[in-house]
């Protein structure tokens, strides 16, 4: 069951402010009856010739400080009605567009201009809220779009296998369970890689003492057979660059950037692949690069949003790329309050620069 609506904050200011006269007033009128009237003889029975006289003075005195006081009363409440109305016409404006926020129009801002005060730094602190909340709802609707074409893939391939399956029974079974367990595969991949992108964006997660070295050094491990097939060239060399986090998160951001390295390289084979690690001050530093293709500069920034490819990637069964790559790799960092950058090579190729807390 709801409260009572009380009174509005306008007509509360007006009746403040109206009382704050009237107490004034008030004072006033004591001020004057303590250090000037009783200093003046008393003469109730109005006797001729003896002035001053107070009994003249307060029943002259005491209409107009009535009237005078119903003036500051009426005052009171029309100047404090203008003036609340004045004061609180930004908070009008500022309810207004939550109103639309509410209703899910989030394109609208309120834009105050004149002198920064309270008023200005609310009204500038929701315009900015508003901002950062149409971009998060942009990111989650095109995240979602994307992630359901996605899925949607692998499941139609399935679908057309099997129904290709079921009008042809002499069709080679073993086949068609290899093309089913790889489309499978990818899917159980893409899924497991979106609950992870959800896991870090959450940054709900256990934490403790990670070296970024030793994650570079088993992520190299793992991905060797890939560089190997592919003919790249895989280096890892550094030192010991400690942080607080998730090492299972941090092994997989390390792993992911790795294996983009060494997919997204020279297609011909014959590229390199470079990891190197350490301590910047306060900051723990891990540094990808990789030889490749160029790419345009317009591309870069795109790179970490999900199913963004920055090239053509030449599929595999076993590191079948689903475009979460760098976006897991993103999510991952963000949650661990450190940041990405992104740098073309000019001769081609990628240079993924991660920048972590040292660990305290």
């Amino acid at each position: 069951m709801g409260s009572r609506r009380g009174l509005r904050a306008r007509l509360k200011l007006t009746l403040s402010y109206a009382g704050f006269l009237l107490v004034a007033g008030a004072l006033l009128l004591a001020v004057v009856w303590l250090y000037l009237l009783r200093y003046v003889p008393d003469n109730s029975r109005g006797l001729l010739g003896v002035s001053p006289n107070r009994y003249l003075l307060v029943h002259t005195f005491a209409p107009a400080a009535a009237v005078a006081m119903a003036g500051l009363l009426v005052f009171g409440l029309v100047g404090g009605w203008l003036l609340a109305g004045r004061m609180l016409s930004p908070l009008t404006r500022i309810t207004a567009a939550a109103r639309l926020a509410g209703n899910g129009t989030l394109s609208h801002r309120i834009r105050m201009t004149g002198r920064r005060d309270e008023f200005r730094e609310l009204s500038d602190a929701f315009d900015s809220m508003l901002e950062q909340l149409e971009s998060h709802v942009a990111e989650q609707r095109r995240f979602a779009a994307n992630a359901s074409h996605e899925l949607r893939t692998p499941l139609a391939i399935s679908r057309t296998l099997l129904d290709v399956a079921r009008k042809d029974p002499t069709r080679d079974r073993h086949d068609l369970i290899e093309r089913l367990h790889a489309v499978n595969t990818r899917a159980i991949g893409l899924t497991e890689a979106l609950l992870l992108l959800s896991r870090g964006d959450g940054g709900a997660f256990p934490r403790e003492r990670v070296d970024l070295s030793l994650l570079a050094e088993e992520a190299a491990e793992t991905l060797l057979p890939l560089a190997e097939q592919r003919r790249i060239t895989l280096d890892v060399t550094g030192t010991a660059a400690r942080t607080d986090g998730s090492a299972e998160l941090l092994l997989r951001m390390v792993t992911n950037l790795v294996q983009n390295a060494v997919v997204h390289n020279l297609p011909e084979g014959g590229g390199t692949v470079a990891v190197r690690t350490g301590a910047d001050g306060g900051t723990s530093v891990l540094r990808v690069e990789n030889t490749g293709p160029r790419l345009a500069p317009e591309l870069i920034p795109t790179l970490t949003e999900p199913f963004r490819r920055g090239t053509d990637r030449v599929r595999t069964d076993e590191h079948a790329g689903v475009g979460l790559g760098l976006a897991i790799a993103h999510s991952v960092v963000r949650a661990h309050t450190g940041t990405v950058d992104l740098t073309a090579r000019p001769s081609g190729g990628l240079v993924v620069t991660v920048r972590l807390p040292g660990a305290a």
